[in-house]
């Protein structure tokens, strides 16, 4: 495969979501995000394998450097965070899911989307009747 030369930075972009690591910079839906170093390298990392799921691990040592230690819930902490700013830019989106015992996916969509890449039609379907995650507590 042949290696192209960078005529400029790495621009990494999800849905509304734009992530310029050299410059330090990530907006969604057009709205720059205040974010600590550790959340810029996590979202980084994130944006870098749309649609992949990372583990835990995986976004440990890539993120903080090193092996993850037993206890620690610090990927889950800042995961959380980033959930937080970016509902907070791009109201009515989803972008980073949570797949069970495997890790966290990068795929922005819209949180009405039925169809979105990991929402089962029942938690659709509990969301449409009012339930538990329509009320925010799923």
């Amino acid at each position: 495969m042949a290696r192209r030369r960078r005529t400029g930075p790495e621009v990494l972009e999800a849905g509304p979501l734009t992530v310029v690591p050299s410059e330090r910079l990530a907006r969604a839906g057009g709205r720059t995000l205040m974010l600590s170093i550790r959340e810029l390298e996590l979202l980084t990392e994130l944006a870098r394998r749309p649609d992949r799921i990372l583990a835990r691990e995986e976004l440990f040592e890539l993120v903080w450097g090193g092996e993850m230690p037993a206890r620690t819930r610090s990927v889950d902490v800042y995961v959380r965070k980033l959930r937080v700013k970016l509902a907070a830019a791009v109201p009515g989106w989803t972008f980073i899911h949570t797949h069970f015992r495997l890790g966290y996916r990068l795929a922005p969509v819209p949180v009405d989307d039925a169809s979105a890449p990991g929402r089962s039609r029942a938690r659709s379907a509990s969301a449409a009747r009012g339930g538990a995650a329509a009320n925010g507590r799923g």
